[in-house]
């Protein structure tokens, strides 16, 4: 031991306030060369799941993505997709500060596969796994 003493301090109000905006993320653009800028949080799929956020009916298929990720697509479910989408649909919208949900849909425009999958990477690990989503497409 080298004596040193390290004082770790609480996380303090303003800090926790300052969390709760959520933080500027680049994910893949409408237009494949323009990257799209989103302030994303990372919502409680518990508390998504408790509000009635995402339908009973879709909980079995939420919770095998969070736990299983893509791992958990069955090429021979007839309803996979519809409620994959759903599952994303909730997400995106639960995660998605400014520009909101709505505000993209108000535009007349659809959030692509690659920006919910992105979204989806985010809300479960964060930055650092978008980062790695991002340079792994560049990749292929």
């Amino acid at each position: 031991m080298s004596g040193k003493t390290i004082s770790i301090k609480p996380t303090t109000l303003a800090q926790l306030k300052a969390l709760k905006g959520g933080e500027v993320v680049e994910l893949p653009g409408f237009v494949s060369d323009e990257p799209f800028y989103c302030r994303l949080t990372q919502p409680s799929m518990m508390l998504l799941a408790k509000t009635g956020a995402i339908p009973n009916a879709l909980l079995s298929r939420a919770g095998e993505l969070f736990t299983r990720g893509s791992r958990s697509v069955d090429a021979d479910d007839a309803s996979l997709l519809s409620e994959m989408y759903d599952v994303m649909h909730v997400i995106a919208e639960a995660a998605m500060v400014e520009p909101t949900l709505a505000d993209v849909e108000e535009a007349g425009l659809n959030l692509t596969d690659a920006q919910f999958t992105a979204i989806f990477a985010y809300t479960q690990r964060g930055i650092n796994k978008l980062t790695q989503f991002r340079q792994d497409k560049a990749s292929s």
